[in-house]
């Protein structure tokens, strides 16, 4: 049965047009109670729900649509290692990789692993990687020590140590042999070359992160890398040996790559690549805050998961952020969700969400294959709000789509005492903080006046008014978090990870599988077999046939129009 075929799910329809329709999201704020009602708290996260077009008992409503679901079996299904990625017969254990590593703690089996000591056992490899390079001990080729490192991966092999590294940056640990990492994962060589007219061979580190160590974008920059390195040390076996490390579940297509026993981390199946940075995939990230710094990482997550088992539906973060995407989603057909951090470290995190949620959730079969009847992932897009702020809010506040905003800003932010700039900038946080909580509140209220009625007649003042109305009603999460650490932002990671399995489990669908870029990949291998040979190509439809041979120096005959175009744009 399809949600939508429960009794739970066409009473929310009933209640949406009934008590909600009708209304706009300022009409809600008569409620006194309501910020109260909606104003959610746990550890260093809160949550203010008021801004979105719902009340109390729709929150109600959707408790009970989450328990038709079996949400909270769905929950213990995911944390002890169920089979919960269906199609691909696997667990999706990534809360054990922040989990209770303690000899008290309670081991689970995956395939007859003990993923508890397995997992602690890389922690301590990782650990030991760490410490032998940041003490200078880690040599290049010429003996020189590594002071560079660059993680080689794409997808969540790159987005979520990126997304980490970059937000942490204040918490870099000074240590004897202070290592700068460096991503690169376009498949186009931009960001490898570049690297390679910045480093020192001599002590530069390749990362090559890809759970199957077969994607390709990955190894071409390997390639790219290993290429590089033996203009400088012609010894492949040295270069391999000093300069590489893996992190993948495939030991065989490392070793084949020449990847040296001693320079491998494992990872296994039931880390899915986007939810893999608190894995051995996190080694940048313990590179540049300590491994002490990697590890309060994974504790915030690690209480957000026991909030997110433990807690009551009605009070539970992620299961509350979850239902309201629902409720945008399928109720008020709202198509898209924008994310804004008000705080520049978060910059990648919007790109790190659409990841998250557009690969898990975006599908469009239920787990037992059938066609769904209802609409799942939003769009995601997003910026740095007070750069948003000048970009795309003019859609968001006059433009003709709905548009779910999340609003995220830290609550400290520098010392209120000290320099005259430390003030200076504590004044700034406040000036961010004032815009976030301004913006959200202009798309809820919008202009104070009625939108101006426009005729033939009418004057230019009133045509001038008509262009600076507000619609407004439009909805959004204002999230705090008390101060960005890596404490904290292991809580807000784990967050939104846990609102994607809630909204999928409200869905029916499977959010740990991504079929959908298989098929790309494949014709990619079919086409790379086509642009490397000398035949003139002709098997593929007309556009693909006709870019290809363009590719390959083909002469190709341009239609008629456009000839004609062309032609004319000349004689001008």
């Amino acid at each position: 049965m399809l949600i939508t075929e429960t009794q739970e799910w066409k009473t929310l329809q009933e209640h949406f047009k009934t008590n909600i329709e009708n209304l706009r999201i300022s009409d809600l704020f008569k409620d006194q109670s309501r910020f109260e009602d909606l104003f959610f708290q746990f550890d260093q996260l809160s949550i203010d729900f008021s801004k979105q077009k719902l009340t109390k008992k729709s929150f109600e409503k959707l408790i009970d649509l989450a328990k038709k679901s079996k949400l909270t079996e769905a929950i213990h299904k995911l944390v002890t290692g169920s089979l919960v990625n269906t199609t691909e017969n696997r667990s999706a254990l990534h809360t054990a990789l922040r989990g209770d590593l303690s000899e008290n703690g309670q081991e689970l089996f995956v395939d007859n692993v003990k993923v508890k000591s397995a997992v602690k056992q890389q922690l301590e490899k990782m650990a030991s990687m760490v410490e032998v390079l940041t003490l200078g001990q880690w040599r290049g080729f010429s003996g020189k020590a590594i002071t560079d490192v660059v993680n080689v991966g794409v997808g969540g092999s790159d987005l979520g140590p990126l997304l980490v590294c970059d937000a942490l940056n204040e918490y870099k640990v000074e240590t004897k042999n202070s290592i700068t990492v460096h991503f690169a994962s376009t498949m186009d060589g931009s960001q490898v070359s570049h690297l390679f007219s910045e480093l020192n061979p001599e002590t530069t580190l390749f990362i090559l992160v890809s759970k199957s160590f077969g994607t390709i974008d990955t190894l071409a920059n390997a390639e790219s890398a290993k290429n590089w390195l033996m203009n400088f040390c012609d010894d492949e076996s040295i270069v391999t040996k000093q300069h590489f490390i893996g992190i993948s579940t495939n030991e065989e297509r490392m070793d084949q790559w020449g990847i040296s026993p001693n320079n491998r981390l494992k990872l296994w199946d039931w880390v899915g690549g986007r939810f893999s940075l608190w894995s051995t995939v996190g080694l940048s990230i313990a590179l540049k805050i300590g491994m002490n710094g990697f590890l309060q990482l994974l504790e915030g997550a690690h209480q957000l998961d026991k909030h997110f088992c433990t807690a009551k539906l009605e009070e539970n973060l992620p299961v509350l952020l979850g239902l309201v995407g629902v409720w945008n989603s399928n109720f008020l057909k709202i198509k898209a969700q924008a994310i804004l951090p008000y705080d520049a470290r978060l910059k990648f995190f919007p790109n790190y969400l659409t990841q998250l949620e557009m690969e898990s959730n975006g599908k469009s079969v239920a787990l037992n294959g059938e066609s769904l009847n209802y609409k799942t992932c939003p769009v995601l897009w997003g910026e740095i709000g007070p750069n948003a702020q000048h970009a795309f809010y003019q859609l968001l506040h006059q433009g003709t789509r709905k548009v779910a905003c999340d609003f995220i800003a830290p609550i400290s932010r520098f010392s209120e005492s000290g320099t005259k700039y430390q003030k200076s900038l504590q004044e700034q946080h406040k000036l961010t903080l004032v815009n976030c909580f301004a913006q959200s509140r202009a798309l809820m209220l919008g202009s104070d006046a009625e939108r101006p009625v426009v005729v033939d007649n009418s004057s230019p003042d009133e045509i001038t008014a008509a262009h600076k109305y507000y619609p407004g009603n439009q909805p959004s999460t204002t999230l705090l978090i008390k101060e960005l650490t890596p404490y904290s932002l292991g809580q807000l990671i784990a967050l939104y990870e846990h609102k994607v399995f809630v909204m999928a489990t409200i869905w029916g669908i499977n959010p740990f599988d991504q079929w959908g870029v298989e098929l790309g990949k494949t014709m990619a291998e079919e086409t790379l077999s086509a642009l490397n040979s000398s035949s003139q190509v002709t098997q593929f439809d007309a556009s693909t046939n006709g870019l290809m041979n363009i590719i390959n120096g083909e002469n190709v005959n341009i239609g008629s129009a456009n000839s004609e175009s062309i032609n004319s744009e000349s004689q001008l």
